[in-house]
């Protein structure tokens, strides 16, 4: 049982739509050319456009710009919900199930305290957490 992880059980987490997974600290919100394809879609702009508006470039990878205040450009202020949800890119859709908010309890409870959906409401079971995780390493 050494090699089962701390979270064997699984995790609990149920969206809250609170927003606070995008605001706050300057940091990366990375995509990929299909992502940046399907967002473009969702607002009938083309993909040179919308990246011209939306996207920086850092080092070789793509990241949605941020407002100066740290939030994401897509998160509408008065809603607090995100304008292109049913297109978000793969790591908003693993929200909280990033590498680096489960690789330990300590840092599991950190999010917890700063997510207000985290360790609360449907447990997700480990195998679940781990296909997440898997598909986007943060």
């Amino acid at each position: 049982m050494s090699d089962s992880p701390w979270y064997r059980d699984g995790l609990r987490f149920t969206c809250t739509g609170c927003g606070q997974c995008c605001s706050g600290e300057p940091g990366y919100v990375w995509v990929t050319n299909e992502e940046i394809s399907a967002l473009a879609e969702s607002l009938a702009m083309a993909v040179t456009d919308f990246e011209a508006a939306f996207i920086r470039a850092v080092g070789r990878r793509k990241s949605l710009i941020e407002m100066p205040n740290g939030d994401c450009v897509f998160l509408d202020v008065q809603t607090r919900r995100c304008k292109l949800y049913k297109v978000r890119p793969a790591q908003c859709r693993m929200w909280p199930f990033w590498e680096s908010n489960i690789h330990s309890r300590q840092a599991w409870e950190e999010i917890c305290r700063v997510c207000p959906g985290s360790g609360r409401g449907t447990l997700i079971p480990v195998e679940e957490v781990e296909s997440r995780m898997a598909k986007m390493r943060l």
